[in-house]
């Protein structure tokens, strides 16, 4: 028996229906878009679309594994603050207690180094004092070592009498941590001292000798002539005369020999 195909497209479709478990031909079906799509701005559209997917899905990626590092960095960092809080307030409170001492000793020295101000004062004033002149009056002007308040290191100094607290910031206050880590000033500025004479002279030029020769004094500089006049003193003209000098802070290890009080007693005994 002859049997005569009529539908030629037929059996190839059944065959498709039946082999359904093949995949789709995928180069097939590219090689197909090419063949209907040669429009060149259009492949460049799409490429650049599928490029664009690519960067800000790589994008995506690498922010999301960086926020995951910081948010692991934070977690150590909050966990290493919280165990180190304790060791840093101690660490502040015992360098508050050291400046304290600090400051003490110094000012102590500072007043031991200045105790000796007016033997050195007088000793210096008798031994450049010139012939026929006199003095009527010797004084000095000036504030006590170690009066001033204590201050922060970078804060103002609080006015002369008010509290140390208040040159202290507060506990709660901002900034009130970062200023207690600098701590106090340990320095002791050394106050200006001010020397102040009066005198009468039967020489005019002893003056002038006199002023050389307190300048050429390790203790005694900048010597200034206030005034100078002419008055009777006991039926006589003599010039009175006002002066004032700096006192100098000398390094008692450049200019000042000291000994133990020992060594000096027996020399003294000796003599």
């Amino acid at each position: 028996m002859i049997e005569i195909n009529l539908l030629p497209g037929a059996a190839g479709k059944r065959k498709a229906r039946s082999g359904g478990g093949q995949g789709p031909d995928v180069r097939a079906m590219l090689a197909g878009l090419g063949s209907k799509v040669r429009d060149p701005y259009m492949i460049a559209a799409a490429a650049s679309i599928v490029l664009a997917a690519l960067i800000v899905g790589g994008l995506f990626l690498t922010q999301q594994r960086r926020d995951e590092r910081l948010a692991e960095a934070e977690q150590v960092a909050v966990a290493d603050s919280a165990r180190f809080a304790s060791f840093l307030r101690q660490r502040v409170a015992a360098q508050a207690t050291r400046d304290t001492v600090l400051r003490q000793i110094n000012v102590i020295r500072a007043i031991d180094g200045d105790r000796y101000l007016w033997p050195h004062v007088l000793h210096e004033v008798s031994a450049a004092l010139p012939q026929y002149t006199w003095l009527t009056r010797l004084a000095y002007t000036g504030t006590a070592q170690g009066s001033r308040t204590p201050s922060i290191i970078g804060e103002e100094s609080a006015a002369p009498g008010a509290p140390a607290a208040a040159a202290t910031p507060a506990a709660g206050r901002p900034g009130a941590t970062a200023a207690a880590s600098r701590g106090l000033d340990t320095d002791i500025v050394r106050d200006s001292v001010t020397i102040n004479l009066e005198g009468q002279t039967v020489d005019i030029e002893a003056i002038t000798r006199f002023m050389r020769q307190l300048e050429a004094s390790p203790f005694i500089s900048d010597v200034q002539l206030g005034k100078s006049q002419l008055s009777i003193v006991a039926g006589r003209e003599v010039t009175t005369f006002s002066l004032q000098a700096s006192y100098v802070h000398v390094d008692s290890g450049s200019v000042i020999r000291r000994v133990p009080l020992a060594a000096s007693v027996a020399t003294a005994a000796g003599n």
